[in-house]
Order: C-alpha cells, then structure tokens, then sequence
C-alpha cells in the first residue's frame, strides 16, 4: 500500500522525501448502540481494515486532499484562508472539518499540507469510514506539525467535535474514541459519561467475528439520526424533573420503569427504554465475556438487535433480514446490526467450522429475498491510528 500511496503522491505533488505514511482503523461494535451520546457504555474494537494516508507539509497555505477511492472528485484544493465546509468538496469535508476543528481549538497551521488517502473500508457500510479518517487526519497534523500536547483521546474529541459542527452529524464520542485507542485483541469498554475505559480481551475460542455488510448505504446526517437523539434529549430532560440524573446512562431498568411515565411520550420512552436497557446490556455483556460466556454474550446481541429494531427502531428491511438469517443458521452465537443504522452492517460471531456455511447460506438466500449480493469480512481486531513510515 505504501508504494502505491507514494507513486500516486509523486504524480500528484512531486517529491515525497519528506511524506510519511499513516493509517487509521475502522471499527465495529460488539455492542452498545446509541448509547454513548446517552452518557452509557459502548464496546467496540478497532479492525485491521481503515484508512491509509500520505502527507507532507508545504510551504504555502494550500491544502491538497486527494482520494484514490474516488478519483472522480480529482485534487481539492482549499486555503487556510477559507476553512468553510463546501457540499462540492464531498469527502474532503471530514479532513477539513479537523483542520477547522485544530484551529477552532487554538491549533492554527502555519503552512498548508498535500494528502492522498486510500481506504478498504466500505463507504457507508457503518464501519466508521468517516471518524476513521477523521482520526488519521488528527494524527497527520499532530505529527507533521509537532503538536505534541495532543493525546490520542484529544485527537477523538477533535475528530468528534468536528463532524458535530463542522458536517453536521451530532454523533457521539464511541467511534473517534475506538479508531484512535484501539488495541489488537481487545475490544474497549468504554464509559462514554467519564471516557473512563478498560481494554477487554476477545477470546472466542473457536469462533470469529463476521461483518456483513447489507449493501444499503446510509448517511446518518441526512437519516434519522439527530432525531433519535433529540428524542433521547427530550426524554432525559422530562425524566430529571423526577430524578437526579445527568443522562439516561444513569438509569437501571428499576428505575427507569418507575419514573417513566413522565415523559408523556410513546415514542420517546421507547427511545429512552432502549438506551437504558442497550446500557445494562452493555455491562452484562462484558462480564459474560470476561468468564468466558460467549454464549451469554451472543444472546445479548441478539436482545441488542430486537431493542434496536423494535424500540429505537434504526433498523431496515435489509438487515432485518440479514440478522433473521443469521439466527436461523447453524453454528451462530449471536448477530446483530451495529454502527448508526439505517442500512449498513450486521456483526456476528460465528463458530470456525460454520463460516463457510453461514456466507454460502446467508449469502445466496439474501440475494434472492432483496435482489442485490451482501458482502461478508471475516475481521481481526487491530491496533489504533498511527504514523507508519
């Protein structure tokens, strides 16, 4: 990947004596969903997939960014001059927004800087493909520039605060935190109220984690997402006025049933019950792991996927679908879609010796019920973002 990022950089920009080569994972989460801008836990993994990057400082106040995913949209050049999101920069708009953010922060580049990128994370598959390069940007300035201040959970934040303002997602911190801390073989427990966490060996013996992705492509700018925590806000704020709570993370069940009344909406208390419920859920889910439950650990993936479906409703005909099939098959723990929703990907875990099945099975019977092949990644856990080279 090196030679073909540096060629394609020669090309472009000339001289890469002085370019260094990044790389930025994608992440999937194991589970806890919609619940990290609810102040509960989530429990991702970095993958061995993401974002590579070359980059080299300039001498002028031009920035280049250059995709050789998508090579239509050419060289986009902005200045330091005009940080400003423009529609007809597409993609470039999540680098630049990190540049915006670096400066809203007090991080002003002094010179601008060329940037080609290549990813194998699909596009809207909801791996993160977009907090993925968020991060990799962060590490690129942070290290071409010598901020040396900036820690790897800064770079998240960054990264966060960024597509919040600046593309105009109001995600929360789970997927800029899980690209920049991950760590190979662990998933992150990760308290999204403190950004207290804990590394967690995945230990599935004789099974692997299998992503499949439904080929429906979402944006969670232009979906539903900012409504399903709007409608989470609004429950929250109904329910302080009964009891003392910063976020909904704080809730048990118990407590949640007692009071939930006043929130005097249908909709947003099953909202509010599923970030209660996915919370504990989360903590159980973790604890089975940690004693070698894996069983335990799929079943409450599989009450993750109803709770996603039926309560927060973030689910699709497709992946539906998808997960249906996965619980009918041979061989799986548990299944269930992750990431924003809307479309996007399933993630199970899957025994060795059902693999092959489950893709044969799952594969040929999807196709016919929704007329489009899905797509299957056998994933590793990897490392967090870094410079390569």
């Amino acid at each position: 990947m090196q030679e073909k990022l540096f060629e394609k950089f020669e090309e472009l920009f000339g001289d890469t004596s002085d370019a260094h080569l990044y790389f930025s994972p994608g992440r999937v989460n194991l589970i806890g969903e919609h619940t990290d801008y609810n102040g509960g836990h989530v429990f991702p993994c970095a993958l061995t997939i993401g974002t590579y990057g070359a980059a080299k400082k300039r001498n002028d106040n031009k920035i280049h960014f250059y995709s050789m995913n998508l090579d239509n949209f050419g060289v986009i050049e902005v200045t330091l001059k005009d940080l400003s999101y423009h529609a007809e920069y597409n993609w470039a708009n999540y680098p630049l927004g990190v540049v915006w953010a670096f400066a809203e922060k007090g991080y002003t580049l002094d010179t601008g800087f060329d940037m080609v990128i290549w990813g194998n994370i699909p596009n809207g598959s909801g791996l993160s493909s977009s907090a993925s390069l968020e991060v990799l940007t962060g590490v690129i300035l942070r290290d071409l520039y010598n901020i040396d201040a900036l820690t790897m959970t800064d770079l998240a934040l960054i990264g966060q605060y960024s597509e919040n303002n600046f593309n105009g997602c109001n995600c929360g911190i789970m997927d800029q935190f899980a690209v920049a801390m991950g760590k190979a073989d662990n998933a992150i427990f990760l308290d999204t109220s403190t950004l207290k966490f804990e590394y967690a060996p995945v230990k599935l013996k004789d099974a692997k984690i299998i992503i499949t992705n439904s080929k429906v492509k979402h944006s969670l700018v232009d979906s539903a997402y900012n409504t399903r925590r709007q409608e989470c806000a609004d429950a929250l704020a109904a329910l302080q006025t009964v009891v003392s709570i910063e976020s909904l993370g704080n809730l048990d069940m118990e407590t949640f049933e007692k009071y939930k009344s006043v929130i005097g909406d249908p909709i947003k208390e099953q909202r509010a019950k599923h970030a209660v419920a996915e919370n504990q859920r989360t903590i159980d889910a973790v604890a089975a792991l940690k004693e070698d439950n894996i069983e335990l650990f799929g079943q409450l993936m599989n009450q993750s996927h109803i709770s996603l479906r039926d309560d927060y409703e973030v689910s699709c005909e497709e992946i539906d679908i998808l997960v249906d099939l996965a619980w009918n098959t041979s061989g799986v723990i548990g299944s269930r879609i992750t990431g924003g929703g809307f479309g996007g990907c399933t993630v199970s875990i899957v025994k060795n010796d059902a693999i092959d099945t489950f893709i044969e099975t799952i594969g040929t019977a999807y196709k016919e019920k929704v007329g489009h092949e899905a797509e299957f990644y056998t994933v590793e856990i990897g490392d967090g973002a870094r410079r390569l080279v």
